[in-house]
C-alpha cells in the first residue's frame, strides 16, 4: 500500500524556490507522494504583474530564483492558508522572524497527521531560554518537526551542483520520509537523530560568517579567516553543549550541517558578503540588505542579538568572545577594526 502525501512549501526566498524545484521533480516520479506541490509565495508586483501569476504562467520565480525553471506541478499560492490546507508534508523556508505569526495563521488549517521539516536558520531568545524555530512550530501547530541544515547555497542547489545536507529527526521514520522527498543524486542527505544540534549549527554558523566577512573587509587574509572559522566552531560546539536538551555528539559537527556549512557560508554566503561590505562602505547592515539582497534578510545579525541576550542572561558572555564581539560590532557601535582583539585573546579551551 502506498501512502500519498500532499505537499506544501512555505517560501518567500531563493532557498524555498530551490527546494520546491527538487520536491516538484521528485514527487512526479514517486507513487508515495501527491504529484502536486503547493508553494506559498508572498505576493509582490513585478513589472505590473503578480509574482504568483508569473510563476504559474512562466514556471520561474523571476525575483528570487531567476533563470531556473520550476516543474509545472509546483503551483504558487499567495494565500498561505490555502497553500497548507490538506497538506500532510509541510516544508518551512521563511525568515525566522516571521515564523511565529505565520504559524498562528495556518494553525486552523493543518491536516490531521501532518508532519513538518524546517529549513529555517535562526533562533528566538524565548522568555527563559533559547527557543529553536522547530520548537516554535511544534508548540504552535502540535506536529512533529524535523530539520534540514547543510552546506547548501541556494543558487548552487538550483544549478544541481553536487552538495550534501543533513536532516535531524528524532523520529527516524519521519527522517526517512523527508529524505525520500528531498534527496537527489546531487543533493545527498544524511539523517541523524540529534535534531537540536543540527538546527543550532544552521543558526550559529551565520554569526561566524559575519566574522569571516569582517576579516575579508579588513584584509586580514586566509590565515586569520581560518582562525575565525576554527574559533567559531569551538563556540558553536560549546554553545550546543550548554543549551541542547539532548545528547551533543562531536560527530554531528562533522556532518554537512556542521563544519561543511560553516566553511561554505564563511566563503560564499550572503552574511559574509554583507559583512565585508559593512567594513568597506561604513553603511549600516539595514542599508546593505536593501542594496544587496533583493528583498531578502540576513539571519546572522539578528541571531547574534538573540544569542547575546541569552549569554548575558546566563552571565557567560565572556565565555563566547567571538559571538560577543560580532554582536557588539553590529549593534553597539564597536569599531570593526577591534575585531582582531577577540581572536588574539580567545581562550584555548571553552
Amino acid at each position: 500500500m502506498t501512502l500519498k502525501r500532499k505537499n506544501g512549501i512555505e517560501n518567500v526566498s531563493k532557498g524555498g524556490s530551490s527546494i520546491a524545484k527538487i520536491v516538484g521533480s521528485n514527487v512526479r516520479s514517486s507513487n508515495r507522494f501527491d504529484p502536486m506541490v503547493n508553494m506559498w509565495v508572498y505576493e509582490e508586483m513585478i513589472d505590473g504583474k503578480k509574482l504568483s501569476e508569473i510563476i504559474n504562467t512562466d514556471h520561474e520565480n523571476v525575483k528570487y530564483l531567476p533563470g531556473h525553471k520550476l516543474p509545472k506541478n509546483v503551483v504558487a499560492v499567495p494565500d498561505v492558508t490555502e497553500a497548507v490546507t490538506g497538506a500532510k508534508l509541510l516544508v518551512f523556508v521563511t525568515p525566522h522572524q516571521f515564523i511565529s505569526s505565520l504559524c498562528d495563521q495556518i494553525k486552523p488549517h493543518i491536516a490531521d497527521g501532518a508532519i513538518g521539516i524546517s529549513l529555517i536558520k535562526g533562533i528566538n531568545e524565548g522568555q527563559d531560554q533559547l527557543q529553536l524555530i522547530s520548537d516554535i512550530i511544534r508548540k504552535k501547530l502540535k506536529i512533529e518537526v524535523s530539520v534540514l541544515m547543510g552546506a547548501n547555497i541556494a543558487s548552487e542547489v538550483a544549478d544541481e551542483k553536487f552538495c550534501e545536507t543533513t536532516i535531524g529527526s528524532t523520529n527516524e521514520a519521519n527522517g526517512v520520509i523527508f529524505k525520500e522527498l528531498l534527496q537527489t543524486p546531487n543533493f545527498r542527505i544524511t539523517v541523524v537523530q540529534e535534531s537540536d544540534t543540527v538546527e543550532l549549527c544552521g543558526a550559529l554558523k551565520n554569526i561566524v560568517a559575519l566574522g569571516a566577512g569582517f576579516c575579508d573587509g579588513l584584509g586580514f587574509g586566509d590565515n586569520t579567516k581560518a582562525a575565525v572559522i576554527r574559533l567559531g566552531l569551538m563556540e558553536m560546539v560549546a554553545f550546543a553543549k550548554l543549551f541542547c536538551k539532548g545528547q551533543v555528539s562531536s560527530d554531528t559537527f562533522l556532518e554537512s550541517c556542521g563544519v561543511a556549512d560553516l566553511i561554505t557560508t564563511c566563503y560564499g554566503g550572503r552574511n559574509r558578503k554583507v559583512a565585508e561590505a559593512f567594513v568597506k562602505t561604513s553603511k549600516s547592515i539595514a542599508e546593505l540588505e536593501a542594496e544587496m539582497l533583493n528583498g531578502q534578510k540576513l539571519q546572522g545579525p539578528q541571531t547574534s542579538a538573540e544569542i547575546y541576550k541569552i549569554l548575558r542572561k546566563k552571565k557567560i558572555v565572556n565565555k563566547f568572545p567571538l559571538f560577543a564581539s560580532i554582536y557588539e560590532i553590529c549593534f553597539e557601535g564597536k569599531e570593526v577594526k577591534k575585531f582582531i582583539t577577540c581572536l588574539q585573546n580567545h581562550p584555548e579551551h571553552l
